[in-house]
């Protein structure tokens, strides 16, 4: 298996206000035919919103409709990108779990959970290289 992810299915319970949700990020869906999932391209990854149900059953799993040990990530530029993430964020109606501020390992983070209950890290990593696509590159 190759190192790498190349598509994130969150599972959603009213998907119409997801997508909306997202489209108040401006995130934008790959038009298609099919109206029971929605794909976004995010540089290297795609990320899809998609019932929870039928995301669990084609998952074989128990959805026990908590917090599933994920937490996902948007690493931006520069610390006042995060503090407008966050902004954009909550005027989507995100609930900001963590305002922005520095962190430990010398960054500058936030995180707001989506309609959905999926938290979202949004933060700068002064020691990581944002490329033009938006793909993270980790120092060698």
């Amino acid at each position: 298996m190759e190192q790498r992810v190349s598509l994130i299915t969150l599972g959603v319970r009213d998907l119409s206000r997801a997508v909306a949700f997202y489209r108040a990020l401006g995130w934008e869906p790959v038009p298609d035919e099919n109206d029971d999932v929605f794909f976004f391209q995010t540089g290297g990854i795609i990320v899809a919103l998609w019932g929870r149900d039928q995301l669990a059953e084609d998952s074989g799993v128990e959805d026990g409709n908590g917090w599933g040990g994920v937490t996902l990530a948007h690493n931006v530029r520069s610390p006042a990108e995060v503090d407008a993430v966050i902004e954009q964020a909550r005027a989507a109606g995100a609930r900001i779990a963590r305002e922005p501020g520095p962190a430990f390992w010398g960054g500058h983070t936030a995180v707001f959970v989506d309609p959905d209950g999926h938290p979202w890290e949004v933060a700068h990593n002064p020691g990581w290289t944002i490329r033009e696509d938006g793909s993270v590159q980790l120092p060698t």
